[in-house]
């Protein structure tokens, strides 16, 4: 698989029309997957057979559309020179600091994370809670692939510094893999490209890496019907009757299962990531990042990204009225602009 690393990536113009579609795309990905999230693909279907757009009147984006605008911002603000102080900074100036939002800080590892910070304990000292394995890195990654187009690597590295006040072991390498695949795409690379850039930023012998391996070998075999499919690479990622469902591993397996089962389409990617159920809204909006890195924001159908707005500050009230546009425009180098 070709793993791209290139310091120029295209045109602004390209750039920016990824960078919109990444990260719109991950928007998307959040809103349809949000009432599915938690559910069993059986519950899925009794309540609303297969979901193929939003079941909801008023859709909306939960902590993955928040918190990824929130590391966008904090990228923008530093670049290449982000430090593990500069976000436990922002972690307190944005976050730990201020009234928290009706969600609380939404997933488990961001409450752990908060409360350590309370507690006055620094990074990575931070990290160290039950869930600092969980997806709520992954979530958040693709800024990181957007602002280093064609460096998965350096990608990579910088979501690692951003993660190390949150998560530990498995849960960098979920946001490892996402940031890079996003940076492959970013830079050109179809999905084989992105899928490779993904894995070579994670340990080969870690379950991250093995579970997204087994998904994508399971989403490459040939299935009478979409069901089938999910059924094969939910059963090749999912562990049977663990509660958890916020797993990076599980869910960045997933995610990456259903871009590759897609071959890279836009609406296939999201559906088939909502549809598998489980953590519904981290797995379709990782899938919505990719593929939407991948074709740029076009293949996002209209009727999906006409309805996403600015986020509501539901978890984050400091993100209150950011839009993922304009976290995309910010990451995009203007001609002339040095990327890093």
């Amino acid at each position: 698989m070709e793993v791209l690393e290139a310091s120029g990536s295209g045109s602004t113009a390209a750039l920016l029309d990824r960078a919109r579609g990444a990260l719109l795309g991950l928007a998307v990905g959040d809103a349809l997957g949000a009432p599915a999230e938690n559910l069993r693909p059986s519950e899925i279907r009794r309540r609303w057979g297969r979901i193929e757009g939003f079941v909801s009147d008023d859709p909306a984006g939960t902590d993955d559309t928040e918190y990824a605008i929130f590391s966008g911002l904090l990228l923008a603000r530093h670049g290449s020179a982000l430090t593990v102080a500069h976000v436990e900074s922002a972690w307190h100036e944005w976050i730990a600091d201020l009234d928290e939002g009706p969600f609380r800080g939404a997933g488990f590892s961001e409450r752990g994370t908060l409360e350590n910070l309370r507690r006055g304990l620094a990074a990575p000292i931070s990290a160290q809670h039950r869930h600092a394995w969980s997806d709520g890195l992954a979530m958040r990654a693709a800024p990181f692939g957007v602002f280093a187009a064609g460096r998965p690597s350096e990608a990579a590295r910088l979501v690692a510094v951003d993660g190390s006040v949150s998560h530990d072991g498995e849960g960098i390498y979920g946001g490892r893999a996402v940031a890079a695949g996003v940076a492959a795409a970013m830079g050109g690379a179809g999905p084989a490209g992105v899928i490779g850039a993904a894995l070579s930023v994670v340990p080969m012998d870690s379950w991250t890496a093995r579970s997204m391996r087994r998904a994508v070998v399971a989403a490459g075999r040939t299935y009478p019907d979409a069901l089938s499919m999910e059924r094969a690479v939910r059963s090749a990622v999912v562990i049977g009757g663990y509660p958890w469902t916020d797993l990076a591993p599980e869910a960045v397996g997933l995610a990456f299962g259903a871009f590759a089962a897609a071959r890279g389409d836009f609406r296939t990617s999201v559906l088939t990531a909502v549809n598998m159920g489980r953590d519904a809204d981290t797995t379709a909006a990782v899938a919505g990042a990719l593929a939407g890195s991948v074709s740029g924001w076009a293949a996002i159908p209209e009727e999906w990204a006409s309805a996403i707005g600015p986020v509501r500050g539901s978890c984050l009230p400091s993100m209150r009225g950011y839009h993922v546009l304009d976290i995309a425009e910010l990451l995009t180098p203007d001609d002339g602009d040095d990327p890093a």
